[in-house]
C-alpha cells in the first residue's frame, strides 16, 4: 500500500465550495518571506504575472515569460503551508491551443508545486478550460479588465459602463463556470455588474476593483502596503511601506557616510 500524504493545504474544493459562504481572502505574492506573511491569513494566493509590471519593471504583463512565473511560484510555495497556490498562465502560453496550453499549465503544476493556474479570457476559453480540467489541471479563470490584452481594450479601462455590454461579459462569466473553472476573478468590473454575475453564476467571483458582493477579493500585495508610487484608483492602501522603506535607506545611507555604521556592538573582534 501507497503512503498516504496528508493534505494541508486548501484544495481548489474547499474554495469552490465557499460559494456564497464566508468571503474568500486573497492577495498575490511573488517572494517566499512575503508569502509566508501573507499565507497566515489569505486562504489562496495569487502568484500574478503583475509580478512583471511589480518586480521587475515592464510596462505591461505581455512579455512576462514563463520560466519567470515558475521561478517564482516556487518560492511562494517554499514560503508558505496553508494557502493554495494559484499561478498565472502567462500571455502566449495558453491561446494557441488547448494542447499548448496543456502542455504550458502541466510545466506550470509540475515544476512549482502549486495547485492551480490562473488564464485570462471568458468564452473564447472556454474550450481550453474544459481540456485542462478534464486532465487533472484546476482553472481559475479571469474576465472584465484582462491585462494582457490591455493593448487590444486601449489600456487598463474599466468594465461595464455601458449597460448594453453586460450581456457579453455575463455570457463569459457563464461560459467559464460551465467549462469547469472552480471560480473567476472580475477585474476592473463596474459595481452592479460584478454583483450581477456574482448573482447568477455557480462558481465564486473574486473582485479586484470590482462589488463587495463578489464571494472573494484580491489585491496586488505591493499596491496595498504602499509600496507603488501608482495605485489604482480602487486600492486601499492599508501600509506605508514606500515611505518607511526610503527613510530607512536614507538613515543608513547617513550613518556610513559620517561613519557612525557599524557601531561597537556590531563588530567583530
Amino acid at each position: 500500500m501507497s503512503k498516504q500524504v496528508k493534505i494541508r493545504r486548501n484544495t481548489v474544493p474547499q474554495i469552490a465550495a465557499r460559494k456564497g459562504g464566508e468571503p474568500i481572502v486573497s492577495l498575490t505574492s511573488y517572494h517566499a518571506h512575503t508569502a509566508a506573511i501573507v499565507d497566515k491569513y489569505a486562504d489562496f494566493i495569487l502568484v500574478g504575472d503583475s509580478l512583471g509590471m511589480v518586480m521587475h519593471g515592464m510596462e505591461s504583463t505581455v512579455g512576462v515569460p514563463l520560466d519567470l512565473m515558475i521561478m517564482h511560484g516556487k518560492a511562494v510555495v517554499r514560503g508558505t503551508e496553508k494557502a493554495l497556490i494559484v499561478v498565472d498562465m502567462p500571455f502566449g502560453t495558453y491561446e494557441e491551443s488547448p494542447a499548448v496550453a496543456f502542455r504550458n499549465a502541466a510545466k506550470i503544476m509540475k515544476e512549482t508545486g502549486c495547485g492551480a493556474v490562473k488564464l485570462e479570457g471568458g468564452k473564447r476559453m472556454a474550450e481550453t478550460i474544459t481540456f485542462l480540467v478534464e486532465r487533472g489541471i484546476p482553472v481559475m479563470a479571469h474576465i472584465g479588465l484582462t491585462p494582457q490584452s490591455s493593448h487590444v481594450m486601449g489600456g487598463f479601462k474599466t468594465q461595464g459602463r455601458e449597460e448594453d455590454s453586460w450581456a457579453a461579459h455575463l455570457e463569459d462569466a457563464k461560459a467559464v463556470s460551465e467549462a469547469g473553472a472552480f471560480s473567476v476573478v472580475l477585474e476592473g468590473m463596474v459595481e452592479p455588474l460584478a454583483a450581477k454575475i456574482t448573482k447568477e453564476i455557480d462558481i465564486p467571483t473574486i473582485g479586484i476593483g470590482a462589488s463587495a458582493d463578489c464571494d472573494g477579493q484580491i489585491l496586488v500585495l505591493e499596491d496595498m502596503l504602499g509600496l507603488n508610487e501608482w495605485t489604482p484608483k480602487f486600492v486601499k492602501v492599508y501600509g506605508d511601506l514606500g515611505p518607511a522603506i526610503e527613510r530607512a535607506v536614507e538613515k543608513y545611507a547617513d550613518e556610513v557616510k559620517d561613519r557612525s555604521f557599524p557601531g561597537e556592538d556590531q563588530v567583530y573582534r
